[in-house]
C-alpha cells in the first residue's frame, strides 16, 4: 500500500513540475537604446531622462527586472554620432529612442529593422 501512495505522489510530483516550472519563468528582458546628444550634466538632458524613466515605470516597466536602457551620448559632432549610431546598434535593442534629427539619421544609416520613434 505505501509502495502505490509513493508512486501515485511521485507520478503528481511529475504531472506539476512542468506547470511549475512555467509559472516561475521570468519575463524576457526588453532593452531600449537611447541615443542622445545632450550631455549627461545638461539639466534639460537629465529631466528628459528623469521623465523617460518615470514614464516607463508607470507602464510596469523598471531598469534591471525586465528592462535595460543602453544609453549612448554623442556631440554635435557628425562623427560621434555615427560612431554612436554603429555601437547602439551593435547591441540590438528592441527599441531605439532618439532625440533629434541627426541622430535619427545616423541610425537609419546602420539599420532599418530595429524600431525607432
Amino acid at each position: 500500500m505505501k509502495r502505490r501512495k509513493f508512486i501515485t505522489l511521485l507520478g503528481g510530483a511529475a504531472a506539476a513540475w512542468p506547470l511549475a516550472t512555467r509559472a516561475q519563468q521570468a519575463e524576457r528582458m526588453r532593452r531600449i537604446g537611447v541615443m542622445a546628444t545632450l550631455a549627461e550634466t545638461d539639466p534639460m538632458g537629465q529631466a528628459y531622462m528623469v521623465g523617460f524613466r518615470e514614464g516607463l515605470q508607470a507602464l510596469g516597466w523598471s531598469e534591471g527586472p525586465n528592462l535595460r536602457l543602453e544609453i549612448r551620448r554623442a556631440t554635435t559632432d557628425l562623427e560621434s554620432i555615427e560612431r554612436s549610431a554603429k555601437e547602439l546598434v551593435a547591441l540590438q535593442p528592441d527599441l531605439i529612442l532618439t532625440q533629434n534629427t541627426p541622430t535619427t539619421a545616423a541610425l537609419q544609416k546602420q539599420t532599418r529593422t530595429i524600431p525607432s520613434p
